[in-house]
């Protein structure tokens, strides 16, 4: 299987892992059919269409490839008729949303630059790809986006978008390499949420007299 093959697997894997995440969450909210899709859509496919237009891959692949919209769909079905048995995972949403994380991190990431970008903009867009979707989901579902709290969401993107960019500029480019970023990235997000870490608050004197006059 050759790098792009690679990529494209892990692009059209993640999008229908991030579509369950949107898709589970939007069902526990009670959301029609439309709805569900909706949501299921611009989870998957939200992050990586501000990713192509940031680096000129227009139109965005979201867009215009139908495999992408089909995955978002094919989410949306298994969610519906498949609901009870998905929601036997402990926290289903936060278990695909996971993988999608990590997956998207790394293709993101890759994808910015294959058209040629540099190291810093490729990390950045690594992290939009993987956290966009998942924002504009909270949002709508009227929910504060894990990035704002202190969970380990972003860095663990950061992460992962950062040792595939480091491990293209060293030169590996085996097949195994995006798999090894992604499966760093799920591991520590989902050791995160298992363990109970979180990122550190830096409070000043005056922050928490303010806090105690509250």
């Amino acid at each position: 299987m050759n790098a792009h093959a690679v990529y494209s697997v892990l692009d059209l894997t993640g999008t229908f892992a991030f579509a369950i995440s949107g898709a589970v969450a939007a069902r526990q909210r009670r959301l029609d059919l439309f709805g569900i899709a909706s949501v299921a859509f611009m989870v998957a496919c939200g992050g990586g269409i501000v990713r192509d237009i940031c680096i000129g891959a227009i139109p965005p692949a979201g867009l215009s490839n139908w495999r992408y919209l089909a995955s978002s769909l094919l989410a949306s079905a298994i969610a519906v008729l498949a609901y009870p048995s998905v929601r036997r995972f402990r926290h289903p949403v936060l278990f695909f949303d996971a993988i999608g994380l990590g997956i998207f991190s790394v293709s993101g990431a890759q994808k910015a630059l294959t058209y040629s970008h540099n190291a810093e903009l490729a990390v950045l867009l690594g992290i939009v790809s993987a956290v966009g979707g998942g924002v504009m989901r909270d949002v709508v579902l009227s929910r504060v986006p894990a990035i704002l709290e202190r969970e380990i969401y972003a860095s663990a993107a950061l992460l992962g978008a950062a040792v595939q960019v480091g491990a293209s500029y060293a030169g590996l480019t085996a097949w195994w390499t995006p798999w090894f970023a992604t499966v760093l990235c799920v591991t520590v997000r989902l050791a995160s949420l298992y363990l109970g870490w979180r990122l550190p608050i830096f409070r000043g004197r005056r922050a928490d007299a303010f806090r105690n006059n509250e």
